[in-house]
């Protein structure tokens, strides 16, 4: 038993430990146990450590790992690629060949069908992409997929490593060494960026990456119930409650809630008895670890549902907080500035997306010509303008002298503080349907 709850506790913690080094740097957790808890493992307890390695051995230690972790996290390298693909292959061997003869004929061909397909999308994710990448080639038709919202994301910015001027919605890479069209976000587990181009495999990845995951755990358990069965029927008198805790009280809640410990662990224990490591081992680490790809999936669904990027989360969060403090403004953008003809069909031949949206107040816009990239704003092809302006001050006071990229812009004396985000149009969202539509090109 002792050895079982052992294993039991080792695969919980390590799951908990993923999940929070998966998602404890959200915006949405930055208040929250789970972010406390990340910033306790990623900041505190490394100072704590590097204050202590300093005294004993001048900071040696400390040097190496934070070169070795760096190196990990900061560099562009398959390490981790490895690691994920190694972790299934070796967990498919583990399992498949003890629990094969025990599957029927349509399980193992779902086994055959999704098996391949987190390799597949992986490498999808993270192969060079024409899409992904900006270059001096395609960054003329860059330039011309979003337009400036004026709140994230301004004009006339020039990347200072690239030398070209920044595409709304991009973002340099210091990793990948490249400007990235719609960054969402650098993910260790593709060693690539994810944006425009393969963010769509790697949706696909962590869709098919929880399906094989919580079917494994499926298999396994359809596969050695019956043995698990079998075994504690010729063994019942063993695994009796009150035979291995005798003179306990039947009617108390305590007793109850042990009674019902003690049956979960026994049979546990039978499991690993009758598929041992190889089977129950690998089912059992399945059944805790699918949540995890799950979970990060269904966060990014809640992205597309609001029309934003990894990177665009962290600067809406950004905005927050600056409402919370009373220093954020919101302005109107003078009609003038804006395109407000209708593009007809012959006009708009590349991306017709619909013009539904959740934010009301936007302006529908054309397609436009041709456009060097050279131009500070050039017409873009996406049917929406936004009509809002955010700025912050340090006093917290109204703006008394703005820039002129703004003021060329912004209505005289219309920005008024603002308390909350659902004030604030995002352009960039076109409603669930176009968003979804948008996030898989």
């Amino acid at each position: 038993m002792a050895f079982v709850e052992t294993i039991g506790i080792f695969v919980i913690t390590v799951s908990l430990l993923t999940f929070v080094a998966f998602f404890g740097r959200l915006p949405a957790f930055r208040n929250t146990p789970i972010g406390f808890v990340h910033r306790l493992l990623i900041v505190h307890i490394p100072s704590g450590l590097r204050t202590l390695d300093l005294k004993l051995t001048n900071g040696r230690i400390t040097n190496g790992s934070s070169r070795l972790g760096h190196h990990l996290m900061h560099d562009k390298h398959p390490t981790v690629v490895i690691f994920f693909l190694g972790l299934i292959t070796i967990s498919a061997a583990f399992i498949l060949p003890v629990i094969w003869s025990l599957l029927g004929l349509h399980h193992q061909l779902i086994v055959l069908f999704l098996l391949p397909q987190p390799y597949l999308f992986t490498y999808l994710s993270a192969r060079r992409n024409p899409d992904t990448y900006i270059n001096e080639l395609n960054h003329a038709d860059q330039m011309r997929h979003y337009p400036y919202d004026r709140i994230l994301y301004y004009p006339g910015k020039t990347c200072s490593t690239c030398k070209f001027l920044k595409p709304a919605r991009s973002k340099h890479c210091s990793i990948c060494k490249t400007c990235v069209s719609r960054m969402d976000h650098h993910c260790i587990w593709v060693n690539n960026c994810l944006g425009r181009g393969n963010y769509r495999w790697f949706l696909s990845l962590l869709l098919s990456t929880s399906i094989l995951l919580a079917y494994g755990a499926h298999l396994a358990y359809i596969a050695l119930t019956p043995l698990a069965e079998d075994h504690y029927t010729k063994y019942e008198r063993w695994y009796v409650f009150e035979r291995t805790n005798p003179g306990s009280d039947l009617s108390a809640w305590s007793t109850y809630l042990s009674m019902r410990s003690h049956y979960f662990i026994t049979y546990i224990s039978i499991y690993l008895e009758v598929g041992g490591l190889r089977a129950s081992g690998v089912g059992l680490l399945a059944l805790l670890t699918w949540p995890l790809p799950l979970g990060l999936l269904i966060y990014h669904i809640y992205l597309i549902w609001a029309g934003m990027t990894t990177n665009e989360s962290s600067k809406w969060a950004d905005w927050r907080d600056d409402m919370a403090d009373g220093v954020a403004f919101l302005g109107q953008r003078r009609e003038d500035t804006m395109r407000t003809s209708y593009p007809t069909e012959s006009q708009h031949p590349i991306h017709p997306l619909s013009f539904t949206s959740s934010s009301s107040s936007t302006t529908p816009i054309p397609t436009p010509p041709e456009t060097p990239p050279e131009e500070e704003e050039p017409p873009t092809t996406w049917p929406l303008e936004s009509r809002h302006i955010l700025v912050r001050t340090l006093n917290g006071l109204p703006p008394q002298s703005l820039p002129s990229r703004i003021k060329s812009v912004a209505k005289e004396d219309s920005f008024e503080r603002v308390g909350s985000l659902a004030a604030v149009e995002n352009v960039y969202d076109l409603g669930f349907w176009d968003n979804i539509v948008e996030a898989w090109k």
